[in-house]
């Protein structure tokens, strides 16, 4: 079985989620995955005359045989998600690892009151990846 990673190099912007997105309709794969990551970082691909900002599905959704993964280490927004998927019809072809950290409103609030020193993109992952490392994380296999 072939397998493609797509990494970025340098701090973001580099067009991966383009690169999958073409990748999922050339190679025809039978699975994508999102890892190690949350909704702070997205990516925009063009699809069928529409633009699709994505921040938590994988841009292999494009290629309607797909199945769609968020790999164990990924932040949930499970709001994100949510819209994502409806957006995309994509919710019988995905999957959320059981040890993805759930991001809670405490987070983005936490994020929010930081004052900015630190830069933040608000979305909660910071806070969220400090819980996941003190083991105080909710995790997606104990929400419903």
């Amino acid at each position: 079985m072939t397998v493609s990673i797509v990494a970025g190099g340098q701090w973001g912007d580099e067009g991966k989620g383009k690169i999958v997105a073409y990748l999922s309709l050339k190679d025809r794969p039978g699975a994508v995955a999102r890892a190690g990551v949350g909704p702070n970082a997205g990516h925009t691909v063009h699809h069928e005359g529409r633009r699709y900002g994505l921040r938590q599905v994988p841009c292999g959704f494009v290629n309607k045989n797909c199945r769609l993964l968020l790999g164990p280490g990924m932040l949930v927004d499970p709001g994100v998600l949510l819209r994502e998927v409806e957006e995309t019809g994509c919710r019988e072809r995905l999957g959320v690892d059981r040890k993805c950290s759930i991001i809670e409103p405490r987070h983005i609030e936490e994020d929010l009151e930081s004052g900015g020193r630190i830069g933040t993109t608000g979305t909660g992952c910071g806070p969220a990846n400090v819980a996941r490392i003190k083991r105080e994380a909710k995790l997606a296999g104990e929400v419903p």
